[in-house]
């Protein structure tokens, strides 16, 4: 299938109504506690390396990098392991781990030539291409909810083949300024479109891009210490939830699109384009509901793409816990 959107030219019920919205107690959570380990030198000599040998050449060091981190990382390890007998149904060996940091240190990798236009580098399989155009030809802006999982960077790339389609990124502030700075240093010439929340100006900014049929991604797998959470089932376990980037939609009044960038090994993509709600008509009394039966529906498709892709899930901490200790991630930049 052809990985362009389609020149300009569903909305789908949500899932049953989630439990009611928790807040997250006082303290940060815990990937944003974790120590960074980007290196921009490093991340320049690996841009440069992979620019100028070529992707077979530069994919040699991953195994190393993804052995390195699956030793010297044990809070990662303990992590993914975690996560992994959730996801796989049984113990998970070694192997298993090593697998999922050699995806993860692969995604980050070809960062470099998504982000310097090589698309014909990679084979890339786009499934539900009628639900993103279904949502963009209505020009009305487009909420693209992801999460750490697979690649957001190659959905990016396949959406800028759409001339004159706007790609924002809507995140933290302090993510947002070290993605613009891991970006910069694999290509200073690119543009990146990124909204940091926290500003007085960021919903008018927020508006204004939806208003002009921008896609806003977001991913919605991650809160920080003050944020509204909701409490839903994933994996056979309780897990808190970030209420914000359903609330945002609902307040919008704009369709929410999820967005899966699924890494098949060696150059091989699935881009998964799903409907999840549209907020368009919501009624104000119904809004709550609204947005817990989108959460529901999100959290119930992430799931049953973990059970089939387990490699692809890259939050490297303790995803169900409130208060253990914080986890390392096995590599950085953060993924966006």
């Amino acid at each position: 299938m052809s990985t362009r959107l389609p020149p300009p030219s569903g909305e789908q019920a949500g899932a049953a109504p989630g439990p009611p919205p928790v807040s997250a107690p006082g303290r940060q959570a815990q990937w944003v506690q974790n120590p960074e380990r980007s290196n921009m030198l490093m991340l320049r000599i690996m841009t440069w390396i992979s620019l100028r040998l070529g992707r077979r050449a530069a994919r040699v060091v991953l195994s190393g990098i993804a052995a390195y981190f699956l030793v010297f990382a044990p809070a990662a390890r303990r992590a993914s392991r975690q996560y992994l007998a959730r996801a796989l149904g049984r113990a998970p060996g070694i192997g298993d781990s090593f697998r999922q940091f050699f995806s993860f240190a692969s995604t980050i990798h070809d960062r470099v030539y998504l982000l310097n236009g090589r698309l014909d580098l990679f084979s890339i399989r786009v499934h539900g291409q009628e639900v993103i155009e279904a949502a963009l030809n209505r020009g009305k802006g487009v909420f693209m909810v992801g999460a750490h999982f697979g690649s957001f960077e190659v959905l990016r790339a396949i959406s800028h083949q759409r001339p004159g389609l706007r790609v924002c990124m809507l995140m933290y502030e302090g993510n947002a300024r070290k993605i613009n700075a891991a970006l910069k240093a694999i290509n200073p010439l690119a543009e990146h479109d990124v909204i940091a929340l926290g500003h007085p100006e960021s919903m008018l900014r927020l508006r204004d891009a939806l208003d002009d049929g921008a896609i806003i991604g977001i991913l919605a797998d991650r809160s920080l210490h003050d944020d509204e959470t909701v409490c839903v089932p994933f994996l056979g376990e309780p897990a808190r939830w970030p209420a914000g980037p359903w609330r945002i939609a609902a307040l919008l009044r704009k369709p929410v699109v999820m967005a899966l960038g699924v890494y098949g090994g060696g150059n091989r993509y699935d881009v998964h384009f799903e409907s999840l709600a549209d907020f368009s008509n919501t009624d104000r009394r119904a809004r709550s509901e609204a947005e817990h039966a989108a959460l529901a529906t999100y959290v119930q498709r992430l799931q049953a793409h973990c059970e089939r892709e387990p490699d692809n899930w890259f939050n490297f901490f303790d995803f169900w816990s409130g208060s253990a200790q914080p986890s390392a991630p096995p590599a950085k930049p953060e993924t966006p």
